[in-house]
């Protein structure tokens, strides 16, 4: 019997590629619902510093925007526009042309405060996501009539719309880092913001002298240093009351870890079963790649 070796050296590593990736892919979204169903929902109002999930409702703080394919007022898009285009003679595909998707900041309320959403790096997994199919590359935009003869020669062009979209006042969930802003939020080094004032002050080294050196002798003795520093706490003390009284601003945003970052219409419960059911599935194809792969060599 001969035996294709190119062929099976093909197929083996066909099935290894789909094994490890599908195995990557089942401990990646178990990882998913385990952080989801761990993570404690937390208010804003009282919500620790770092990583935390949170139920609210999507306000429209800074104005809606337009989506770009329907022009339909929201608060966060994404779109796709794919060309269909023939492989062979027999088959199409769907060839990808442009796609993006909005970096405004999102505005989540929960009855207790705000928090400012910065979509960036986030799997954003909306409940309301459009198809639909036209001959203009654009959907908003009428085909040219320049156009006219290439169609009659050689048939319209077909494009296929994908857009996905956030509405104010749908539900949202939201997992990700936690970060407060203002009202003594931010860690003050007291002695260190007093030492960086008075360095900036020794550099108008004239200006210095003009304000403490009551003597009029050209130099600071150590009686006027003292002076010197204690102006400085002063001011110092003063701008931190300032920022302290300044209202606190909460901010989510994608973690330094690699820890899901997930904005959702859907709740926590939909969510880990949805990410349950995607492990599973991708358990069920590492296996049988691994059996394919096991069957292949023996039969070898």
């Amino acid at each position: 019997m001969t035996v294709d070796i190119f062929g099976i050296s093909v197929f083996l590593a066909i099935t290894s590629i789909a094994s490890l990736g599908s195995g990557w892919w089942c401990i990646n979204t178990l990882k998913k619902a385990r952080y989801l169903l761990d993570t404690p929902t937390s208010k804003v109002r009282s919500a620790a510093q770092g990583y935390i999930e949170l139920y609210g409702v999507l306000k429209d703080s800074a104005g809606l925007l337009n989506a770009p394919l329907s022009a339909t007022p929201c608060v966060w898009w994404s779109f796709s526009i794919d060309e269909q285009v023939r492989s062979s003679k027999d088959h199409r595909r769907w060839q990808s042309l442009e796609k993006g998707s909005s970096t405004a900041l999102l505005c989540l309320n929960d009855g207790t405060g705000d928090c400012l959403i910065d979509p960036q790096g986030a799997q954003v997994m909306p409940m309301t996501k459009k198809v639909w199919y036209g001959t203009a590359r654009h959907p908003l935009q009428a085909p040219l009539h320049s156009h006219f003869l290439q169609t009659l020669l050689i048939g319209a062009k077909r494009y296929r719309y994908t857009e996905q979209r956030l509405h104010a006042n749908e539900p949202l969930y939201a997992i990700g880092d936690f970060v407060s802003r203002g009202a003594g939020q931010e860690a003050f080094d007291l002695a260190a913001v007093q030492g960086a004032l008075i360095r900036e002050w020794k550099r108008d080294y004239v200006g210095l002298l003009r304000r403490f050196d009551d003597d009029r002798n050209g130099q600071l003795d150590p009686q006027e240093w003292q002076t010197v520093r204690q102006s400085a706490k002063d001011e110092v003390e003063r701008l931190q009351r300032t920022r302290s009284a300044d209202p606190a601003r909460h901010y989510l945003r994608k973690p330094q870890e690699h820890q899901p970052f997930i904005l959702s219409s859907y709740g926590e419960d939909d969510l880990a079963k949805r990410f349950y059911w995607q492990a599973l599935l991708a358990a069920a194809l590492c296996i049988a790649s691994a059996l394919g792969a096991t069957y292949i060599i023996k039969v070898a």
